[in-house]
Parts: structure tokens; C-alpha cells; sequence
């Protein structure tokens, strides 16, 4: 919901995060407790990861490698934005996207190194929503990243019960 409201934000032309939205979400974190916290992180190394495949599977079905072109990409974007993603944390954000694009999961890659520092925090959610919107303008869909990871909880539910 976080990655999809970035998004919302973006296409609307306001720039900057929304004071009271940015409130909330502190407050959600607050509240979450440490525990809450790393379910929100690995919540957003699972997103990583499920994007990561379905642009891996959009790149194979035309013969092409998706670290060679999303990955540039993805880190181009990020050092493009240097007030929210410091430069010692792209090379955490390409590793990771590697990880996921062959498939590893993002969590389990992300653990050798310890944990989360508060610097990644926010490319980290960066990352997930470049690789979002990378996925709504290759389907020329501003909502397709998100109703794909809403179909994906849908059918997780529908499975469990």
C-alpha cells in the first residue's frame, strides 16, 4: 500500500512526500514494535523479490536478460536521487535486486550482511517503487504493479482457507 501511494503521489505531479501521510506512517512503525518493523522489511524484500520475477519472465519471453537491463536502470535511477538514497546504499540495492532477479530471496540475501541500518530504510522503499513504476510503464498501466501483488495476496488467501 506504501509503494502504491508513492505512486499515486507521483502520477498526481506532487512532488515531495505528504506531511500527514509521512506522519502515519511513522506512527504505523512506532507502533509495530521491532517485531512489526522487520515483517514491514521483509513485506518489502518480498515485493522486490515478486517484481523482480515477473520482470525476469517479461525479459526471458523476448530473449533478454533482466540484470542487464533493469538492474542499470534501477541504479541510475537511484543515484538520482541522492537526499533520499545515499550513494553507499545503491550498491546494497543493486546486490539485492541481483538477488531476486535469479532468483534468491532478498531477506535471506540481505541477512549476511546484518541487519538493516536506518540509511537503507528509505532506498529500500525506493527501490520497490522504481522497480513498481519500471512495471507499470513497461505495461503501460499506472495500477498493473499493484493489482499483481494484490491478485498474488488474493490467491495466497484463497489458498489458505
Amino acid at each position: 500500500m506504501l509503494v502504491d501511494s508513492r505512486i499515486r503521489t507521483v502520477h498526481a505531479g506532487k512532488s515531495g512526500p505528504d506531511p500527514e501521510q509521512e506522519q502515519l506512517v511513522q506512527q504505523l512503525l512506532t507502533s509495530l514494535g521491532p517485531e512489526g518493523v522487520d515483517d514491514v522489511l521483509d513485506g518489502t524484500c518480498t515485493l522486490i523479490y515478486l517484481y523482480m520475477k515477473w520482470l525476469r519472465e517479461a525479459h526471458e519471453a523476448h530473449d533478454k536478460d533482466v540484470v542487464e537491463y533493469v538492474v542499470p536502470t534501477l541504479v541510475t535511477s537511484l543515484k538520482m536521487l541522492p537526499k533520499s538514497v545515499p550513494p553507499q546504499a545503491v550498491p546494497t540495492m543493486a546486490g539485492l535486486a541481483v538477488a531476486a532477479a535469479i532468483g534468491l530471496s532478498p531477506t535471506l540475501w540481505r541477512n549476511q550482511y546484518g541487519d538493516w541500518t536506518e540509511a537503507e530504510l528509505t532506498p529500500l522503499e525506493a527501490t520497490a517503487f522504481l522497480l513498481a513504476e519500471h512495471i507499470n510503464r513497461m505495461t503501460d498501466d499506472h495500477n498493473f504493479a499493484t493489482r499483481m501483488i494484490t491478485e498474488a495476496l488474493t490467491q495466497v488467501e484463497s489458498g489458505a482457507e
